[in-house]
């Protein structure tokens, strides 16, 4: 249920909206533990946000180099927070942690022929662990989820609410929402901590929302903007949460285009790949999708 969100056999939105919605509040990473993270001190003995959002940034690095879709990362991301925010793990192990997760990801989503080895992703990682080590670290994170892999990510919603609203539109302002650019935009919230303890419907929504103003403050869309109201009272969203959310997603997006992140370095995993693990890879390994950038608009 989970997958089908559009296409020409999907099922009708509420029904689609109704079974992620369902789903939503199981598979959201647990507040108590998110708060355990954003209190620790940097002192290199526990986990941090800043720990966190380096070990995301490097999971969009492998997506990119891999050519993964944005549903892989997406739930590579949700797989990760959720474990953390239920096991105090050591620093050291981050980096397994992390991969694990995005091993299971890819597995999950992926095509089989494109699932690569542990060996490979283990030495294009740069990591000195084993894959033994990374089995062992598998099969605890999925126990601590209860095996419970398939989740409604901000990346589902979105898919379904932009379906949603281009239903409602014309053609010409059927153009005036980008998907790319809102994922693109989204695969950005996902590196900052601040966006784990929010909802995914409302994350998506508030992308919407915030593309929907910036791009068109000074040429209304009255079709557009009753259809994100008409969104926002399905939801039952109150206004002032969603201008809540909508702003910590303008300051996320300021500054991922500005030089105060460290932004996904995919070219470091290339140069740094010895010739002996190349001539090992998968031609396809060097299909390399990069994250497209999100790009400026004026009126």
């Amino acid at each position: 249920m989970i997958d089908q969100v559009t296409g020409a056999g999907a099922l009708p939105f509420a029904l689609q909206l109704k079974a992620l919605l369902d789903h939503e509040a199981r598979c959201q990473p647990k507040l108590c533990g998110l708060r355990v993270i954003e209190s620790a001190p940097d002192n290199g003995l526990r986990m941090t946000v800043k720990l966190r959002d380096f070990q995301v940034r490097e999971l969009l690095s492998l997506t990119r180099f891999f050519g993964f879709s944005s549903e892989t990362f997406s739930l590579a991301v949700n797989l990760l927070d959720r474990f953390l925010a239920v096991m105090k793990i050591q620093p050291k192990h981050l980096a397994c942690v992390g991969l694990c997760c995005f091993y299971i990801a890819v597995k999950t989503s992926e095509e089989e022929k494109s699932v690569p080895l542990a060996s490979d992703l283990i030495r294009i990682s740069q990591n000195r662990f084993t894959v033994h080590d990374m089995m062992r670290m598998e099969k605890i994170v999925l126990e601590k989820l209860y095996w419970k892999i398939k989740a409604p990510t901000a990346l589902h919603f979105l898919r379904l609410f932009h379906s949603h609203i281009q239903q409602q539109l014309d053609a010409e302002t059927k153009q005036s929402l980008n998907l790319e650019r809102l994922e693109a935009q989204l695969k950005a919230c996902h590196c900052s901590f601040t966006f784990t303890k929010i909802k995914p419907s409302l994350l998506a929504l508030a992308l919407l929302a915030l593309e929907t103003d910036d791009q068109h403050e000074c040429e209304p869309m009255p079709a557009l903007r009753e259809a994100l109201d008409a969104l926002k009272e399905t939801l039952t969203v109150k206004a002032g949460e969603l201008v809540c959310v909508r702003e910590l997603v303008a300051k996320c997006l300021s500054e991922y285009c500005s030089s105060k992140i460290l932004k996904p370095n995919g070219q470091r995993l290339r140069w740094m790949i010895s010739g002996r693990t190349a001539r090992q890879l998968k031609h396809s390994y060097y299909k390399i999708a990069h994250l497209p950038t999100i790009p400026e608009y004026t009126c």
